[in-house]
């Protein structure tokens, strides 16, 4: 008999099967959906009716949705005086893991059923958007801002955020990284939230593992990273002396690299092509000039790519939002796809226990204790 391959990190190991997402070379699908024509043609409240249902919503579908998404907004009010009893430094990954915990205590939604635990995600979605805003609300020593009917997802978030309708093109902007970021197979977090599931355990607590995975700076974390970076350099000659110090040492760049893509990230091209834009609108082009700087010799020296955290970080800094926000933003989209990975899990179900490699001692016997 052979024995087994160890690969570390798992790498091109396949550990299940999945028709909610597809990653390799050449594309990524969400239920076979190109990510660049859902980008284009789609708003996230579509694109989550589609990981959490299964099909792109019909209009009558889709207003239904935005219903429901609409009458899960509201926080249970303890969860609401959790979050006003939490101190101001823990990092808002850490809040949002405590109260997306605590709001399972008062989860609306009772039964396991499909369709039950279809809703669940909807809640889940609008609970984490509104526990977010409400923790940016607080650290401004600011009131929560009640939910505002007829706006999208996107816009309500900002809308709570800062009590003030946003202009289109923040919007427009939020509403795409919320696609980009909704799904991307067997991810870290997403992998974390199917062991979860595997053991039958419920959405809520496969979420908060989701969330725990997240927010290491080798995942989620990155874009927040990947914009502290930048924000070291005043200008690009700065960036470029950095960087090219960076890679005479071998030092992790972040936001550059996959472990999947090797000739680039999909959604880091579609979304570099707003920053570009959004730069030039707000006449910030140095961030563009110190972004390339960074860019160009990790493409044309290393063959080391962006991936979408490398822009996303550039584009939440230029739309004026904290740098702690970043990872929950990530969360607030990424929860579609741990969603529909959760009901795909326990519904073809088998529970996660690979095997290991053991390199401890050899077999020994325990000596009595007056001979250690």
């Amino acid at each position: 008999m052979t024995a087994p391959t160890y690969s570390p990190g798992l790498e091109g190991v396949i550990a299940g099967e999945t028709a909610i997402g597809c990653v390799d070379q050449g594309q990524l699908l969400y239920r076979g959906y190109p990510i660049q024509e859902l980008a284009e043609k789609t708003t996230f409240e579509e694109v989550a009716h589609l990981l959490i249902y299964g099909e792109l919503p019909k209009p009558a579908e889709l207003s239904q949705f935005r219903r429901t998404l609409f009458s899960f907004r509201q926080l249970a009010p303890q969860v609401l005086q959790a979050l006003r009893l939490i101190p101001t430094d823990p990092p808002m990954m850490d809040v949002l893991r405590t109260c997306v915990s605590m709001s399972g205590h008062f989860d609306p939604v009772k039964d396991d059923s499909p369709d039950d635990l279809r809703r669940r995600a909807v809640w889940l979605l609008a609970g984490i958007s509104t526990i977010v805003a409400a923790r940016y609300r607080f650290l401004q020593h600011k009131e929560p801002v009640e939910p505002k009917e007829g706006l999208s997802h996107a816009a309500q978030l900002l809308y709570q955020c800062h009590g003030t309708e946003p202009d289109q093109q923040s919007a427009k902007l939020i509403d795409l990284t919320l696609i980009l970021y909704a799904e991307h197979e067997f991810n870290a977090s997403t992998f974390a939230n199917r062991i979860c599931a595997s053991t039958l355990s419920d959405m809520v607590s496969c979420v908060v593992c989701g969330i725990g995975t997240l927010k290491g700076p080798l995942h989620g974390g990155a874009n927040e990273e990947a914009m502290k970076m930048l924000k070291q350099f005043k200008t690009a000659d700065d960036a470029r002396k950095w960087i090219r110090n960076a890679l005479t040492k071998g030092e992790k760049v972040m936001g550059f690299g996959h472990r999947v893509y090797k000739h680039g990230d999909h959604r880091a091209r579609i979304l570099e092509d707003e920053m570009r834009k959004l730069a030039k609108q707000k006449h910030q082009e140095h961030w563009i000039e110190i972004y390339d700087a960074i860019k160009i010799p990790m493409e044309q020296e290393k063959k080391i790519f962006p991936n979408v955290d490398y822009p996303c970080g550039l584009v939440y800094y230029l739309l004026d939002l904290p740098i702690d926000i970043y990872t929950p933003l990530f969360v607030a989209a990424r929860v579609t796809g741990w969603c529909a990975h959760y009901i795909e899990q326990v519904t073809n179900n088998r529970i996660y226990r690979p095997l290991s490699v053991y390199t401890g001692p050899p077999r020994r016997p325990v000596p009595p204790i007056n001979q250690r």
